[in-house]
């Protein structure tokens, strides 16, 4: 946020390679007290997650690192180059790596590049890594010096609410609660079908063996948590998070020279939109990207000659539970304003 949204659709994953995540405790941190201390924690907890997942797509992908010829790594929280660092635990072999930072499309944004790289013909293998460790508590700016990067969002959605925007409140809750609110104030919606969403998450963590949560909570539970904004409880919304994932990616050729046929998924259609007037035009959830999704969906369904009806699985962001229902919609699944016939 400025925010982008992103549009894949694939035979049957996101690309070849094994998408691998792992969490870490949030312990070791809170047990230091000096900031040298902090930071090599920091790089092992990353480098050690890059390690894994990216081996782990390498082997899954049959792949050496050694073929690989560009890399594009995701990050929000770090240094300049932060993504240098942690590729290099794949190998030291001179390749171009570029360093992504893109808020919550920042793996997509990696993944995107690297296709583009690939489909381009500058590269016959490329990898997308993406690998994420935040300090705990809400999300806060870096710098104070600037302009926010989620100013007029934030000005477009207060005006929604009516009001300021409460003091001490983090920007992203508030942006996602005042699209709920607007959503039931247009629809009809209730807060319960937004818990709903998060019922439904929680409850498909505990078959993901590498998901943060492992935890399922009742309806009644996510109510009851404590609110964090408007219809938001606590257990509606995305905890800090760490770990990594990683994907290689190869021309056809590529994949016919190494006899990968069997195991490489093909990529049909991607795309990738930012804000357009209609984010900024009086309406919270498009601020929030109901349309930036709807153009890139738009734009995937092209590409493959598909439609929503032909899609059977969905592998969606779910930062807030309003935002996971509001998708819906862009994505084209149901009309504007029918999802909350759809989540009962």
């Amino acid at each position: 946020m400025p925010r982008q949204e992103e549009g894949l659709i694939c035979r049957a994953a996101v690309a070849l390679g094994y998408l691998f995540c792992c969490s870490c405790c949030f312990a070791a941190v809170e047990s230091v007290d000096c900031q040298f201390s902090i930071h090599t924690i920091f790089l092992a907890l990353t480098t050690d997650a890059v390690r894994e997942a990216g081996n782990n797509a390498l082997v899954d992908a049959s792949v050496t690192y050694d073929e690989v010829e560009q890399a594009s790594v995701g990050y929000v929280f770090g240094e300049s180059t932060s993504g240098n660092r942690a590729a290099y635990e794949l190998g030291l072999t001179g390749i171009p790596i570029t360093n992504v930072n893109n808020n919550c499309s920042t793996g997509s944004t990696a993944l995107f590049q690297a296709r583009q790289v690939v489909a381009g013909g500058l590269a016959d293998c490329a990898m997308a890594i993406g690998f994420e460790k935040m300090q705990r508590g809400s999300l806060a700016l870096g710098s104070s010096d600037r302009e926010s990067p989620t100013d007029r969002h934030m000005a477009e959605c207060a005006a929604v609410y009516g009001k300021p925007v409460p003091e001490g409140m983090p920007p992203a809750p508030f942006l996602f609660a005042v699209a709920g609110m607007e959503h039931m104030k247009r629809y009809g919606t209730t807060a319960a079908q937004f818990g709903k969403v998060a019922e439904k998450n929680h409850r498909h963590s505990i078959n993901n063996p590498f998901a943060q949560f492992q935890k399922e909570y009742s309806l009644d539970e996510i109510m009851g948590a404590k609110t964090i904004a408007g219809p938001l409880t606590m257990l509606q919304c995305s905890p800090t998070s760490e770990g990594a994932g990683a994907a290689v990616l190869c021309s056809e050729d590529f994949v016919i020279r190494h006899g990968l046929q069997e195991q490489a998924v093909e990529i049909i259609a991607q795309a990738m939109t930012t804000d357009m007037g209609s984010s900024f035009a009086g309406s919270a959830i498009d601020c929030c990207g109901r349309d930036m999704t709807r153009r890139a969906a738009e734009q995937c369904f092209a590409q493959s000659g598909l439609s929503p009806k032909d899609v059977q699985v969905i592998e969606l962001h779910d930062c807030f539970s309003t935002n996971e229902l509001i998708t819906y919609e862009g994505l084209g699944l149901c009309g504007e304003g029918e999802v909350r016939h759809s989540s009962r």
